[in-house]
């Protein structure tokens, strides 16, 4: 059972938005076992472009279902979201869920008829084929040392060993072209 926080920046949520919101959203529920319960967390925003961006986010125990989508119109940008979600689901029941089917976890989530066979069909084995390892030892720097060193290299991430904490760290370049640090602990 999903529960809805629907939440809107530069927009108010109408009861028409929040509506179709929830509408669209609970098709998802069909995939889920009955005992699960979660919370869909919905943001809404819009861009002085007037473009909207719509993110969901669904955490679970073991697992968090999160979809985004930016479009001129929202109720479209929402419905992107379903799709995407659904896609998100089949490669979690099909892949990850064969490993994990008899342990407590992800293969406890999804209700076992509900996927239609043309589509796990379509899901391929190939899409988590990994085709090339890299080793490398982590150079103590700073954040800004590892943003170039990214740089040089064209990657939209780097790894590295924070000079200060000797804890490793990823910085990354987002989608609006600032950068995003990630620290492991």
């Amino acid at each position: 059972m999903l529960t809805f926080n629907i939440r809107g920046e530069n927009i108010e949520v109408t009861p028409a938005i929040r509506e179709y919101a929830e509408s669209k959203l609970e098709k998802i529920e069909k995939y889920f076992n009955e005992d699960i319960h979660a919370t869909a967390n919905i943001n809404l925003k819009v861009y002085n472009d007037r473009r909207t961006k719509v993110e969901v986010t669904i955490p679970m125990k073991n697992l968090t279902l999160r979809a985004e989508d930016r479009n001129d119109d929202m109720y479209a940008a929402i419905d992107q979201i379903v799709n995407k979600l659904e896609r998100q689901i089949r490669k979690h029941k099909t892949k990850v869920n064969r490993k994990f089917r008899n342990r407590e976890g992800i293969g406890t989530y999804f209700a076992n008829s509900q996927l239609e066979p043309d589509k796990v069909a379509a899901d391929s084995e190939d899409d988590l084929e990994i085709v090339r390892t890299k080793q490398f030892s982590l150079k103590p720097m700073d954040d800004e040392e590892a943003v170039l060193q990214m740089n040089l290299l064209g990657h939209d991430f780097f790894i590295y060993t924070d000079a200060e904490t000797s804890e490793t760290h990823i910085v990354y370049k987002r989608r609006d072209g600032k950068y995003g640090l990630i620290e492991t602990n």
